[in-house]
């Protein structure tokens, strides 16, 4: 069975939830931080070894924007040394 990243970049229309995000970023040592204070709707994914910190706002599906920016922000912290 292919694991959740694969199953995300084959298929970014499909009815993906914060939950798989999150999953997905567990799985990779990757944080996903939950909105802070009181109006936020978008978590934080973040890397220590990256600058760059990607938003994934909270609807349900996720929208496949945002599935593909997660997919490609995760498979450049794979070839991370």
């Amino acid at each position: 069975m292919a694991d959740l990243l694969d199953q995300m970049r084959r298929n970014p229309q499909g009815n993906w939830t914060l939950t798989d995000v999150q999953k997905v970023c567990d799985q990779n040592d990757v944080t996903c931080k939950a909105p802070s204070g009181g109006g936020g709707s978008h978590y934080k994914v973040s890397h220590p070894h990256m600058t760059y910190i990607l938003t994934v706002p909270f609807w349900r599906p996720i929208k496949p924007v945002y599935v593909r920016a997660l997919v490609g922000f995760i498979s450049i912290v794979r070839e991370l040394p």
